[in-house]
């Protein structure tokens, strides 16, 4: 099962899809993709491990190449975040082709986990125009979310914490709310 998660910044992406995966009982991996290059990424990074403090997740720090990450059969996966990752793949790795290179690799993830989850964001809404780096970003980023929503089985936008059903169904750990 694949699930995107996109949404706005702080708006329950992180917790929506930790819920999610809270029903996955055996192996759970977290993919961290933000590179911690600044004194924010530190912050936000400690953030996110004390979210995750006692859910019994495996931290894994993957800032490019994720078709590399060893996934055993019927684990549940977290990868936050796609944007982070682009981002990598782009400017530190150099990348020519990051949606297909990034895409490739979730589909590997998605070949033997039980549950694999992308968290993303809504970019380019904003309508402003940026420097050319900049908005190759933003196009590479529509391209990918475009094929992750095809290739997922649920897209869930986050709006306040309420997790919003663009396709498929919603979760069962979400029945009672």
């Amino acid at each position: 099962m694949l699930t995107l998660i996109t949404g706005g910044s702080k708006c329950g992406k992180s917790s929506i899809a930790e819920d999610i995966l809270s029903l996955v009982q055996s192996r759970k991996i977290y993919i961290a993709t933000m590179e911690p290059y600044c004194d924010e990424a530190h912050k936000a990074i400690e953030r996110h491990r004390k979210m995750r403090l006692g859910k019994g997740f495996e931290t894994i720090e993957k800032y490019t190449d994720i078709q590399d990450v060893t996934v055993l059969n019927g684990c549940g996966i977290l990868l936050e975040c796609a944007c982070n990752l682009m981002a990598n793949e782009m400017f530190s790795a150099g990348e020519n082709d990051p949606v297909s290179k990034i895409t490739k690799g979730i589909a590997h993830l998605n070949e033997k986990a039980s549950e694999v989850i992308i968290v993303t964001n809504s970019v380019g809404a904003d309508g402003i125009i940026y420097p050319a780096e900049t908005m190759e970003y933003i196009k590479n980023m529509g391209n990918l979310n475009c094929a992750l929503a095809q290739m997922s089985d649920r897209v869930i936008e986050a709006v306040y914490g309420i997790p919003v059903m663009l396709k498929g169904s919603l979760p069962e750990c979400f029945s009672n709310r």
